[in-house]
């Protein structure tokens, strides 16, 4: 992976980590690693899908996971 990327990814998330605790105003917060992956993955997911043109066998190579695995998060995020 380009390490600029990664690197202006992990900003990205760090900047949004903190506005989501600064917006909690004190408010107590759980399941953070849930929320997080579940607004992250989605996307992840379809602009994947949508680079590889729908194809699903590439879409999972490219994301480096079992093609069933795919299928299985593509049903649990209602893309199809």
């Amino acid at each position: 992976m380009n390490v600029q990327r990664d690197s202006e990814l992990s900003a990205c998330v760090r900047k949004m980590m903190k506005q989501y605790f600064h917006d909690l105003d004190g408010e107590g917060a759980t399941d953070i690693y849930d929320m997080v992956v579940a607004n992250v993955e989605k996307p992840l997911l379809e602009v994947v899908l949508h680079h590889a043109e729908g194809n699903q066998t590439r879409a999972a190579e490219l994301l480096g996971l079992n093609r069933n695995t795919l299928r299985k998060k593509l049903t649990q995020h209602g893309i199809e």
